[in-house]
């Protein structure tokens, strides 16, 4: 199955705004990627071995133009100000039918505030919702996660995403450690996952 060209859109999660990366957050990005959480399990290989000035133009470019190739890129931003808190993407929309998979990652400053939960909540609801209200009538959303980052584990629970089993040997890091990993999803049929704050 072909990847589906998506209509770029904005969401709301409370005081979130989630909306689609622009160029002008490459500062902001580049920054984040100086994490070394960030860099280690959610940047990849070619970001973590860019240098470190060029990471986030790297990293962002592969994003910029992922929603006509069937990802939904967001930018998770403060509603009131837009100030750039973090990254929720859905990917592999439609690779196999009805699913997708997702990802995330919350600048170092912005922790603490479920933020990640919140947006992850919030994207599932949209992408469950069926086409003719706006979404993409997904029914089934996955992620996985390194065991030893235990703070996607938190994030993935608190928005609804239960666990499903231990992928064994399946995260590489940029160093080139093989993780376990937990596999979590939810359901369209799930009950609605509220994240919590903290």
């Amino acid at each position: 199955m072909t990847s589906p060209t998506l209509t770029p859109c904005t969401l709301t999660a409370g005081d979130l705004l989630l909306r689609p990366l622009v160029e002008a957050d490459e500062a902001a990005v580049t920054e984040a990627m100086a994490d070394a959480g960030i860099l280690r399990w959610a940047a990849g290989r070619v970001v973590a071995d860019a240098a470190p000035a060029d990471r986030g133009r790297v990293w962002l470019t592969a994003r910029l133009t992922a929603w006509s190739s069937g990802t939904a890129a967001f930018a998770i931003t403060d509603a009131d100000g837009g100030g750039f808190l973090g990254y929720l993407g859905l990917r592999d929309i439609q690779r196999v039918p009805d699913q997708a998979v997702a990802a995330y990652w919350v600048a170092p400053a912005a922790r603490g505030r479920a933020v990640a939960a919140r947006a992850l909540d919030a994207a599932a609801s949209w992408a469950f919702r069926p086409a003719a209200e706006g979404g993409l009538a997904l029914h089934r959303i996955g992620l996985d996660h390194a065991l030893s980052n235990e703070g996607s584990c938190r994030v993935a629970t608190r928005a609804g995403f239960r666990v499903e089993g231990t992928l064994r040997e399946s995260f590489v890091d940029p160093a080139g450690l093989r993780h376990d990993s937990h596999l979590h999803a939810r359901l369209a049929t799930d009950p609605g996952g509220r994240p919590r704050r903290g």
